[in-house]
């Protein structure tokens, strides 16, 4: 089992959002499938600057889960490095399915809307969204997709690529804090997260979390101090929507 310098049993997760996306296209309105947005010249400048920071980083995985949001921001992240590793899908690690948010007044009202579900997130049976999928069914794929690339042998550094929703819940979980933390945890579009994970095998030889550690949180290389930055994500994003109705997340 292979583990970062000067540990025994650490590995690293490099947990970025995708770049920003436009959910207000054309073809994204009609087919009402969020799932078909792309990175906006906006998004593909996040995703190289987070590139270039991690461009030193010596990558022996990398992840996206599957869409073409994180698809695109992680080869955009990849191109920045020599000798980049294969580029894998891990769909457990996908958005949440959200129920309807058809109701609401503005940006800022719906962003409000979608960070009080966050909030409520630990609540017996609390949907993302009235008819959207369960926190709790979807910490427990969220959680084996990372026990699987855990559990993968001999590597020290993995690039994932995920969403908004799912890296705040992962982030919670780390910490053995419950779903409803998530809401503190801010997750700008193109930002990457430091996650250490100390490792020991069981008698099989599997590698089991000891513990894990959150070396940093919601880095902007494009921004580091986030002048300017006085958005909520959710406000960002939605300033741009001129309605909603049924979506898969962001």
């Amino acid at each position: 089992m292979s583990a970062l310098p000067g540990t025994t049993g650490r590995r690293r997760i490099y947990l970025m959002r995708h770049g920003f996306v436009d959910y207000t296209s054309e073809t994204v309105r009609r087919a009402r499938d969020p799932s078909l947005a792309y990175l906006t010249p906006q998004g593909r400048e996040e995703a190289r600057a987070a590139g270039m920071a991690l461009s030193d980083v010596s990558l022996d995985l990398a992840f996206h889960t599957g869409l073409a949001r994180t698809r695109e921001t992680a080869e955009i992240v990849l191109s920045e490095h020599a000798a980049p590793p294969p580029l894998r899908a891990e769909p457990r690690l996908q958005e949440l399915k959200s129920g309807q948010y058809i109701d609401f007044k503005s940006a800022e009202h719906l962003a409000a809307t979608m960070t009080f579900q966050f909030e409520q997130a630990g609540e017996p049976g609390a949907t993302f969204l009235e008819g959207g999928e369960r926190f709790a069914d979807a910490m427990t794929r969220i959680e084996a997709g990372l026990r699987a690339l855990l559990a993968r042998p001999a590597w020290a550094t993995a690039l994932v690529v995920a969403h908004e929703v799912v890296n705040r819940m992962v982030l919670a979980w780390a910490i053995g804090a419950p779903l409803g933390a998530s809401s503190g945890f801010e997750q700008d579009t193109g930002c990457i997260n430091i996650l250490d994970f100390d490792l020991v095998p069981d008698a099989s030889g599997t590698p089991q979390i000891e513990r894990a550690l959150i070396k940093a949180v919601n880095l902007t290389p494009d921004n580091y101090l986030k002048h300017g930055m006085n958005l909520r994500s959710l406000e960002a994003i939605f300033t741009q929507a001129p309605d909603a109705g049924t979506a898969d997340g962001v």
